[in-house]
């Protein structure tokens, strides 16, 4: 992104709940507002797709109800200009592929912005893309695709918390900051995200695997004792492993987190739990599990809460895809990443 007259693209990289929810917003502000130098392009896939190309993408929230329309909508990346600044909004394990499809379009100054649920999202994107500037971040929002082309907000203020580059140290972020703001988009600059990314990974993480393990919502682990224990427990593995990194998390974060889950509405599923209980479709399971059992490891951090909740779960999910015969359908990349995230 540069401050030059000419029209900026924007490029919103998976529309479910997460890429959905700010790109309603931006493609509203755009269509309502000509003064503004922003072109906002989708990219989706299936009915979703077919859905916004007919009637643009509607963000029901609490207090309003908008409906954005694109200035194109496609499944394919190489239908679009080359973006100044990239949303990437997929599912974990629809990273490296989406990575892959953007790569062609990203140049020295193009910025990515991704809104993962992960903590170690940035370096696995930098792994595959040697140029651009990738901009660390977490979001807080509870969302899913209600169908296709409404998204729904069902909690969180949509704050976009990031912050600079590594490898990109003295990278002027007025730019983004700019335009989010000509956008209304909730967000906060920071000079280190790794504690906001770390502390939303420690609060999803849990509550992702205990919501699944119980088979209870976000509201219902936060009320059974034994439920919210678990979920402190894995909250404590986390950090440890966190902070053997060199990650310093906020004072008093597990006991924050877990107060937070009560400010959800009762009935919130975890994007985890959705994805689960849609019989046959790849989850993010290994985002979570995998990831802490993994970095553990590596770390010599113990794992074991993780590790025998986890172990239920893939063995729960081993002997129903067993009993069903089906394997993993392919997950939507432009599909719902929140708290729902």
């Amino acid at each position: 992104m540069n401050n030059t007259k000419k029209r900026h693209s924007i490029c919103i990289y998976g529309t479910g709940g997460i890429g959905g929810f700010f790109g309603a917003k931006i493609a509203y502000t755009c269509n309502h507002d000509h003064a503004l130098d922003y072109d906002c392009f989708f990219v989706a896939r299936g009915d979703h797709l077919k859905a916004i190309r007919q009637n643009g993408i509607t963000l029901i929230s609490e207090n309003k109800t908008i409906t954005g329309v694109p200035a194109a909508a496609t499944d394919n990346m190489k239908d679009l200009p080359d973006p100044g600044l990239i949303f990437l909004c997929v599912k974990s394990y629809d990273l490296d592929g989406a990575v892959k499809a953007i790569v062609p379009k990203v140049h020295e100054n193009t910025v990515i912005l991704p809104l993962l649920n992960g903590a170690d999202i940035y370096e696995r994107i930098r792994k595959n893309m040697a140029t651009g500037v990738i901009l660390p971040a977490c979001v807080y929002v509870g969302t899913h695709i209600q169908s296709p082309g409404v998204i729904y907000q069902s909690g969180g203020d949509g704050k976009i918390l990031f912050g600079a580059d590594p490898k990109h140290e003295r990278f002027d972020p007025q730019p983004v900051t700019d335009f989010l703001d000509a956008m209304q988009i909730n967000y906060q600059w920071r000079t280190d995200p790794y504690p906001d990314i770390w502390s939303k990974y420690l609060f999803i993480a849990s509550f992702a695997l205990a919501t699944v393990f119980f088979n209870k919502t976000i509201g219902e682990v936060a009320a059974d004792p034994a439920a919210t224990q678990t979920a402190r427990e894995i909250m404590g593995e986390i950090h440890a492993i966190a902070t053997a990194r060199g990650v310093h998390l906020p004072e008093h974060v597990i006991s924050n987190q877990l107060a937070m889950a009560a400010q959800f509405p009762y009935d919130t599923k975890t994007s985890f739990q959705r994805d689960v209980a849609s019989k046959g479709r790849v989850n993010e399971g290994d985002l979570y599990g995998g990831t802490i059992l993994r970095q553990g490891a590596e770390l010599g951090i113990p794992t074991p809460v993780t590790r025998s909740v986890y172990s239920a779960i893939q063995a729960s999910l081993s002997a129903d895809q067993s009993h069903n015969g089906a394997g993993h359908a392919g997950g939507d990349g432009a599909g719902d990443n929140g708290f729902e995230s």
